[in-house]
């Protein structure tokens, strides 16, 4: 298998204590990576050249291409001279679906929103995790965001990448991918997941970035009930995760973090629910 540099050694300038010297800094590679399905492109994305498998996987679900790992038959990673071509061959009927979905697509697609041809597509339903009885204790928040920080070894190498892990409560963190883009490192890890036969309703998602609409819907094809975050959410990133039955937890610093919906879900260790200031 192709193992693509997914650093590179560069000279800089730094100023440091007032004086200006020469260096080199450590940064991360980041390419086209290319997702084509039985010889069509379907959409293509800026990325790191890591766990490429586990992204076609992740990037298949995510996207509605396939509900299911198993769906996809094979993934062939193509190294060209200026990116990556990730060619990935489906059973038939998911093979069919996608040639008709193409056929009636109204222009190309980009990164993003990949496929997406209409609002109504953009906004569409998110899967419901409501029915989930996990819950976490606040220690146990704090504790999956501290040991994602110290599980991302391509960030500590460069500081310009993002982290998605997969934490389950009394067992700790289970999987951690990482990206240049906040999307991709989500992805990535849903395909790891899925390959590795996670129950995503076992555990939460957590993040090093903010919280958009599309990483909650991407949460939720995982099938967490939770998304941790670092950085803050959207408006409608909340709507959505309420919608879907969703514990947002945003904004951890430390031993604290704000709870912008499901807040039922943490509970302290005696195994009361938390409750929103000004509600007693």
């Amino acid at each position: 298998m192709t193992v693509f540099n997914t650093t590179a050694k560069v000279p800089e300038f730094a100023r440091r204590a007032g004086h200006l010297a020469s260096g080199e800094r450590i940064v991360p590679e980041e390419m086209p990576v290319a997702f084509t399905y039985h010889g069509s492109t379907h959409a293509v994305m800026m990325a790191t050249p890591a766990d490429l498998e586990d992204f076609a996987v992740g990037f298949s679900l995510t996207e509605g291409i396939v509900a299911d790992a198993a769906e996809i038959e094979l993934v062939e990673i193509i190294g060209e001279e200026r990116g990556i071509d990730l060619q990935i061959r489906l059973a038939d009927a998911q093979s069919e679906a996608l040639v008709s979905r193409r056929r009636h697509m109204a222009g190309p697609v980009g990164c993003g929103l990949c496929g997406i041809e209409s609002i109504e597509q953009a906004v569409r339903v998110t899967p419901s995790v409501r029915g989930s009885t996990l819950t976490m204790t606040p220690d146990q928040v704090v504790e999956a965001v501290r040991l994602l920080n110290g599980q991302q070894p391509l960030h500590m190498e460069t500081r310009a990448v993002h982290g998605a892990g997969f934490f389950v409560p009394g067992t700790g963190l289970i999987a951690v991918r990482e990206d240049v883009g906040r999307h991709n490192a989500l992805d990535k890890l849903t395909g790891a997941a899925a390959r590795a036969g996670y129950r995503g309703a076992a555990g939460a998602v957590v993040v090093t970035s903010r919280v958009s609409v599309e990483m909650v819907q991407k949460t939720a094809v995982v099938g967490s009930p939770f998304i941790v975050a670092i950085s803050a959410p959207t408006a409608l990133a909340i709507r959505t995760a309420e919608e879907a039955g969703m514990t947002l937890i945003a904004l951890v610093r430390g031993d604290e973090f704000e709870i912008f919906t499901g807040a039922d879900r943490v509970v302290s260790s005696s195994g009361e629910a938390a409750r929103r200031a000004g509600n007693g």
